[in-house]
Formats: structure tokens, sequence, C-alpha cells
């Protein structure tokens, strides 16, 4: 049974966090990562299906067909998409999902052609020199930011592959920093993956028939998980995803939200004006119950601005009891994202073992009751 562990003994989880990590994926254009994720997830189901929108659903049959749960992890990451190419032959862009402009500058980035090459290149801005007096500390917006690939003219860069429409992630690799704190690109949500396909590979026996989903478009409206949802229908979901580990420096401790090193997080409630998003009590006092019981660290999460394919499950149909196992994550939406390893090896583990008890009796106290007629 997975528990705290040692970077030596996690050694396999961490490799494939990497992989995944590394590999290119923002939203819409997820193609890399799937077939990494169909790589990994084969042997460990009997069913493999890719949808007409490109989410992967891998079906592993328990000991009931008609008891059915779903897990879910999305695939892409935040990214940039080129809207323009000036005649100097400089790229302007526009955000795929949710980017803090400051981060953004100077950093280095890798462009996918029309013909699948990978381009280099770095984010610009004007220079503090030139800034208009008043102006230098002032965060740059994201109209004012530019790839430069080293091209001198929009035919050299058109000449590459790149156009109207090619897309970038972060040109950032994956580094351990210590025996349990790793770093790099994409954890929101590639640790989700990996939480995902490791419990596929832990999970023995069970009674529910277990749909493992990994989808597409979460970062710009949680779009995958809407369609994988309809298409399943599911008795209960539970969505795989990062949170906001704010426990840096100058954050007061109720501003946390959650902290690294101390557990996954049972999701409450997150989202934000008007969209709030509140997990389905059962199934929050039913992962509590597992956790205690098994002794797995533990955080409650109240997330105040961000949700998870947990939304997008939930008010499909006649509705979907829905909640989220979340990994304590620090600089979420940044160029570089920290984590604690035994945070998202304890998730699995309680992932697996909430599969492993849900049986028939849990799964009628979700289902709708007939009172009269």
């Amino acid at each position: 049974m997975l528990g705290r562990c040692s970077l030596m003994g996690s050694q396999e989880f961490i490799d494939l966090l990497k992989r995944l990590s590394e590999v290119f994926g923002p939203s819409g254009f997820e193609d890399e990562v799937r077939d990494l994720v169909i790589k990994e997830l084969e042997p460990y189901v009997n069913d493999l299906i890719v949808d007409r929108w490109g989410n992967v659903i891998g079906i592993r049959y328990g000991r009931r067909r008609d008891l059915k749960a779903m897990v879910a992890a999305h695939m892409d990451e935040i990214g940039l998409l080129i809207d323009n190419i000036d005649k100097n032959g400089f790229l302007r862009f526009r955000a795929i999902g949710g980017w803090n402009e400051v981060t953004l500058v100077g950093q280095r980035v890798i462009i996918k052609t029309t013909d699948g090459k990978k381009i280099k290149g770095v984010i610009g801005s004007r220079p503090p020199h030139v800034t208009p007096p008043g102006k230098e500390r002032e965060a740059p917006e994201l109209k004012d930011l530019f790839i430069d690939i080293g091209a001198s003219s929009e035919e050299e860069v058109k000449k590459l592959g790149v156009r109207v429409g090619s897309v970038a992630v972060l040109d950032r690799g994956f580094e351990v920093l210590n025996e349990t704190v790793v770093t790099g690109k994409a954890f929101d949500d590639r640790v989700g993956l990996a939480v995902m396909l490791w419990t596929a590979r832990q999970l023995k026996d069970s009674e529910v028939t277990v749909y493992f989903v990994a989808t597409v478009q979460e970062e710009v409206g949680l779009r995958g998980a809407q369609i994988a949802a309809d298409r399943v229908y599911p008795d209960f979901a539970i969505a795989l995803d990062t949170t906001i580990a704010a426990d840096v420096p100058g954050v007061n401790d109720r501003e946390f939200v959650t902290r690294i090193g101390k557990g996954p997080a049972i999701k409450v409630m997150d989202g934000g004006r008007g969209n709030v998003f509140i997990a389905h009590p059962k199934l929050t006092n039913f992962l509590i119950s597992v956790a205690e019981e098994l002794k797995i660290p533990y955080q409650l999460e109240v997330l105040i601005g961000g949700t998870t394919d947990a939304l997008g499950i939930a008010f499909r149909r006649d509705g979907i009891p829905a909640t989220t196992i979340s990994i304590p994550t620090r600089y979420v939406h940044s160029p570089v994202e920290l984590l604690n390893i035994n945070d998202a090896l304890n998730g699995a583990r309680l992932l697996t073992e909430v599969l492993v008890r849900a049986d028939e009796r849990f799964i009628q106290e979700l289902r709708e009751k007939t009172i009269k007629g």
C-alpha cells in the first residue's frame, strides 16, 4: 500500500510525472499528451476509446458493470496562440487559459509549426530604458508582449512553418529539488494524470466499473469533461487536479488554501462570483472517512476563484454526484510549478481505496429516490 515515501521508493512515479510534464499540449492541441496517456493506460484497462473531441476513456470492468465510477484528469495546459506576425518577424499572441502577464516576460517558449516541428523563441517586451517615465515599474499587459524567434521578416517566419493559429508553451524542464519536492511546467494538470495512471496500475479489484478519462480543453471551459460525462453517465465522479498552495512568505494562514507536504486536498467548495461549486457532501464525507480509516494525510479545500472538471461533470443530464481530489501546488498557472510528490502518491492511494470501497450500498445512497408515485 502506498504511503509516505522517499525519493528512492517513488522514482517510477517521478519518471511518469516528468514525461507528462515535459510533453507539449495546450488546450485544443493535446495530441502528444494523448499519445502518452494511451501508451501508459492501455495495459491496465479492458477497453480504450478516443472520442470525437479527443478525450481518452479507459474502461476497467469491475464485478458490476451497472455500477459506474468516473475518474477525470485533464490533459491540456495553459499556453499561447499566435494571432499576428508583423513585418519584422515578431509574433503577437493571445492567452490560452489564464496567465499572469508578469510571469511571462523573458521566458523561453516552444512553438509547434504546421508540420509538427518545434521552434524556440523568447517572450519580449519594451526595454525599461525606453519606457516613458513613471511607467518603468508597471506590469506589462499581454497586448504589449511579443515572441522573438530570431526572424527578421514575416516571410522568414512563415517559411519556418509558423502562422496565425500556431500555438506555444513555455520551455521548461522537470527538476527534482530535494527528496520529495519537484518542479516543472504544466503540473496543472499533468500531476492529476499521473495520479490517475498510477491508480489504474494499483487498482486490482473493485465492485464498480471504473472509467478513467483524460479530458481535453479544461482550461478554456471544462469542455471535454462535459462531453465525457454525458457519454459515461456515471453514478459518481472524482476529478483530479491541482489546487493553490499559497504557503509562502507574505501570505497569511487563512489564504494558504493548502500547504504542500500535508496530504492531498478533498474538495469542499471552489469557484466564485456566482459560479460556486460545492462538492457533493456524501462524496466529501466518504473520502474523509476512507482517509481517516487508513490514516492517509489529507486537507480540506475551499478555493475561491478557480474550479475543476468536477463542475463540468456534476450538472450534466439529471445530475452526477462529483468531487475533486486536489494536489497542493505552488505557483499554479505560472511558467514553473512546485509540489511534493508524497501529496500525489497519497492522492493516488486515497483514490484507489475509495474505488475499492465504493459498493452497491454506497451508490444506492447517491442515486435518486422515489418518495411517492
